[in-house]
């Protein structure tokens, strides 16, 4: 997997323009019109799904995607992140536990949804613990290339690694980008994924924040949307997949029930 430096950003020219990111107004518009007149149909025996928010978001970003997974008869388990900017070691770690207990609860594997950096520390998860995950699903999440994010973004990820270099807690630091904190991380988005575990990347040509090369996981199916970065989460196409991805995990979950019984 090829790396960037913290200084490198995405050549200029290579990702689409800034203003298209207004389009989340119109997605979510557009989201909110199809489930009224095509509300999701209720699951007898969905699988539990743990939400993971975006750089710099927090579970109130994906309030739209809960509500969604709600009335399908989910059990949905947010990530408790309020703010996307920790040490990824720190932050698996944490959901690692939350996965684990989820999954108990349940008595059944879990399907993991990642917006953008979430996706990416979804991805982590899934390679940790095969055995409590059953479907992965990745939104506009860089996982080849960390760092391959537009000059702004890349701005502001500097900065926060400035403050994790003085102390603040809480935050990454510029030595997480290739130092041993997040190096069993960084393996992990590399990984192979158990053959039992539903996985789609999903990304788009008109992402202005990540460069949708960067989200081709070579070991997922890879799925194209006509969104913008940060509307993935309310795009109606995007629900469309995540429908296939919830039924077939659903099924493969079930599988060994059935042919025991």
């Amino acid at each position: 997997m090829s790396t960037m430096q913290m200084g490198d950003s995405v050549a200029a020219g290579t990702m689409a323009p800034m203003w298209g990111e207004l389009r989340y107004s119109g997605e979510l518009a557009s989201l909110l019109a199809r489930t009224a007149l095509h509300p999701p149909k209720r699951r007898p025996a969905p699988p539990p799904v743990l939400l993971i928010p975006g750089f710099m978001a927090g579970d109130h970003s994906l309030a739209m995607m809960r509500r969604w997974l709600g009335r399908r008869g989910h059990r949905v388990s947010m990530s408790g992140i309020l703010a996307n900017v920790d040490c990824a070691e720190r932050i698996v770690s944490r959901l690692e536990m939350r996965l684990q207990d989820l999954a108990e609860e349940c008595d059944s594997p879990v399907v993991l949804i990642g917006q953008s950096r979430g996706g990416a520390l979804a991805r982590a998860l899934a390679v940790r613990d095969p055995d409590s995950v059953c479907g992965l699903v990745t939104l506009g999440s860089p996982v080849c290339q960390s760092l391959a994010v537009s000059e702004s973004v890349l701005r502001t990820v500097r900065w926060m690694a400035r403050l994790g270099d003085l102390g603040v807690p809480g935050v990454f630091s510029s030595t997480c980008h290739e130092g041993e904190c997040c190096g069993d991380f960084r393996e992990q988005l590399a990984a192979p994924l158990a053959p039992s575990i539903q996985v789609a990347a999903i990304y788009s040509r008109s992402d202005a924040i990540v460069d949708w090369r960067a989200c081709l996981d070579p070991h997922a199916e890879r799925i194209e949307v006509d969104s913008s970065h940060c509307g993935m989460s309310v795009h109606p196409a995007v629900y469309r997949v995540l429908e296939r991805v919830l039924d077939g995990a659903e099924a493969a979950a079930a599988a060994p029930t059935a042919v025991a019984a």
